[in-house]
């Protein structure tokens, strides 16, 4: 019975939905601040020193900055969650009655006959009350429940690992045309990003591919079109 559980579970991807999506947000997210950090500079420079250092800065505040913001907000959410099983667990309390015909009216909108939700909801209320009403009314389980820690390592560790790839870049490709070399890896990681992600949660590889290769582009391309704009020659 373990085993079947382990197999269904594997066999479907939205278990994976939370730090499948901090990852790819972050790396994402690192690749694509710190290529057009440096597509804008090395637009307005005739140097690679100032390329660079604009390149690390931006990757190391992109990478605090992601973690830190991934942290708050997912603590906040953790907060109106626990807020709201605490608020659950006192109408238990004050009111079971009630409650107990709110979560049959729950289970008769799903398609059970009257008589039978009423049945299943004092059944699943003899069980587990509070967990019964978390799941069924408040629609949190393991699986939707923000981790604030697990999130924001994931984010800045990604945006880290993203953000590398366009360091990179910015050491060992050609200083002439600078930005079109950036450009071009940076779209390529995208879409190696946009791949893999695709295949982990199951989703439509094509159109992963094309989302990041679209708004990829407009961010670059925008970038690059304020350094050409402002023209400063960084020595």
């Amino acid at each position: 019975m373990e085993e079947l559980k382990d197999d269904y579970l594997d066999s479907h991807y939205i278990h994976r939905s939370n730090w499948l999506r901090a990852a790819v947000l972050g790396a994402n997210d690192g690749i694509l601040s710190t290529a057009s950090i440096a597509i804008g500079i090395s637009a307005a420079s005739q140097t690679r020193e100032p390329i660079i250092l604009a390149t690390v800065a931006g990757l190391v505040a992109g990478a605090l900055s992601m973690a830190a913001g991934e942290y708050v907000s997912v603590s906040s959410q953790t907060d109106i969650e626990k807020a709201d099983i605490l608020r659950e667990e006192q109408e238990l309390l004050e009111m079971p009655e009630i409650e107990l015909l709110r979560l049959a009216e729950i289970y008769e909108k799903r398609g059970l006959k009257k008589e039978t939700a009423l049945t299943v909801a004092k059944e699943l209320t003899e069980h587990d009350a509070l967990g019964a009403h978390v799941r069924d009314e408040l629609g949190l389980n393991e699986i939707s429940q923000a981790n604030p820690i697990q999130a924001a390592l994931a984010s800045g560790a990604s945006f880290t690992v993203g953000g590398l790839l366009p360091l990179l870049a910015t050491l060992f490709l050609p200083l002439k045309n600078m930005e079109y070399y950036l450009y071009g890896s940076a779209l390529l990681f995208l879409i190696l990003l946009g791949t893999l992600a695709a295949k982990t949660g199951g989703s439509s590889i094509m159109k992963a591919i094309l989302r990041v290769s679209f708004w990829g582009t407009v961010a670059m391309g925008l970038t690059a079109l304020v350094g050409y704009l402002f023209g400063v020659n960084v020595a």
